[in-house]
């Protein structure tokens, strides 16, 4: 039978051979522990980067979606100015019908919504949507045949526009 040393503190060298491999293995499983510990917390904030992300790009969608809905009763209110025969103009009706498109546009301009360039402009098939078109300089926009606006940078409802083109004949 082998017999085991004492280091004179009464502990066989044996026991500090299983001492050090059992405090080697409990070190191994705290670098372990902390390893995917960090992997959790990245994922985590990660995990709230996107739905922070996400619930901005669902919120300016629904926003969207209220703005397209609202564009044609501004169209309307543009329609219905336009048609006032020039007698009628300083009517308080009229006046008063001026004053609800102003502040409309104003509540549009302030929540982020711009109306597009069109007349003058050189065509963008992203911005415009060309519905006529007529002689004239290559690609510049003549004439705006509905007006288009954008929301935070994208395109909410493209602009319908005349272009000018070399090669028709009139």
């Amino acid at each position: 039978m082998m017999e085991q040393e004492h280091n004179g503190d009464g502990i066989m060298e044996g026991d500090f051979d299983a001492l050090r491999g059992a405090l080697e293995q409990e070190k191994a499983r705290a670098e372990d522990n902390l390893n995917n510990l960090k992997r959790a917390q990245a994922d985590f904030i990660n995990y709230k980067r996107r739905s922070e992300v996400e619930k901005t790009e669902s919120v300016g969608l629904g926003k969207s979606l209220a703005y397209m809905s609202i564009l044609p009763v501004l169209d309307d209110f543009g329609r219905a100015l336009a048609a006032v025969p020039p007698q009628s103009a300083e009517e308080p009706w009229v006046q008063g019908m001026a004053l609800i498109e102003k502040k409309f546009r104003q509540l549009l301009t302030r929540e982020g919504i711009s109306q597009i360039k069109t007349v003058g402009e050189q065509f963008d098939p992203s911005l415009h949507e060309a519905v006529l078109r007529c002689r004239g300089e290559e690609g510049v926009v003549v004439e705006e045949l509905q007006a288009g606006y954008t929301f935070q940078g994208k395109v909410l409802r493209p602009a319908k526009v005349k272009v000018s083109c070399e090669d028709i004949e009139e």
